[in-house]
């Protein structure tokens, strides 16, 4: 049997330690390494890109960022990048309630604490049957049915993970395979989908353009300009932004759906 690589991410150290006895246990049963720990999100991240683990024990219930808000921050990668591989999640919990929705969605597993060393060994040989397009789906679904959406958009950069507050994003922007992330301070690159940032974040934030999503409360108003690049050289409507003088172009197409939002 081919040894898999697998990552704990639990910010409570005697979990770690259980998971890691019961693992050696089963040594024998699932041959296996153990690549590293992490006790929050952005060191997860950033062993999950250094390491490539194939199967991430990962803690639903921790702060800063849960569990599953970390698992929506691989899926989103998974869709942005299909050609590059994901480890497969298996969910650790100490409630029921998280696991009653997760045995719904027969691509995802989870294990109740304290776990329990046969429990584990059917977790880890389920997680290599299970198909990856498959489990990140289920990983989404289980998001929604949750409630679960992103409080942080996970920049990869200089070999480091840096994590962005949602609520200080003034606008996302489509431009080649990357997205430009603006805040107040500077801008940011993540490889998503602008679609699918918008059905995750429809509530925060509106289309103006096929390639621009704007902050609804950093919107401060329109102008209209007499010409310039639209095509043409038509006159267009751009929006004024409140926390910084950018102005960006709003296509006519959405101005019909954008322009109620300013009275």
């Amino acid at each position: 049997m081919t040894e898999t690589s697998i990552l704990i991410v639990d910010d409570e150290e005697p979990a770690c330690r259980r998971l890691r006895e019961l693992l050696a246990d089963l040594v024998d049963e699932f041959p296996h390494r153990i690549v590293g720990e992490a006790g929050n999100a952005p060191d997860a991240l950033a062993l999950i890109d250094s390491q490539r683990p194939g199967i991430v024990l990962l803690d639903v219930q921790m702060p800063g960022m849960s569990g599953l808000e970390l698992a929506r921050h691989m899926s989103a990668r998974v869709h942005a990048e299909p050609d590059r591989s994901q480890p497969l999640v298996v969910f650790v919990t100490a409630h029921d309630e998280f696991a009653v929705e997760a045995f719904e969605l027969n691509a995802v597993d989870y294990l109740l604490k304290p776990v329990r060393a046969q429990r584990l060994l059917a977790a880890l040989r389920r997680a290599l049957t299970i198909r990856p397009a498959e489990h990140w789906h289920a990983i989404d679904q289980l998001a929604r049915a949750t409630l679960t959406r992103r409080r942080h958009l996970s920049v990869h950069e200089r070999g480091r993970v840096i994590l962005v507050p949602v609520e200080q994003v003034i606008y996302l922007k489509a431009e080649l395979k990357y997205i430009t992330v603006r805040t107040v301070e500077r801008e940011y690159l993540i490889e998503e989908s602008l679609t699918a940032l918008e059905e995750e974040f429809g509530e925060r934030f509106v289309r103006i353009h096929r390639n621009a999503l704007v902050a609804r409360d950093s919107i401060g108003g329109f102008e209209r300009v007499a010409q310039g690049e639209s095509e043409g050289g038509d006159p267009y409507w751009q929006v004024v932004l409140r926390e910084i003088t950018e102005r960006l172009p709003v296509s006519r197409r959405q101005w019909s759906m954008v322009k109620g939002l300013v009275s």
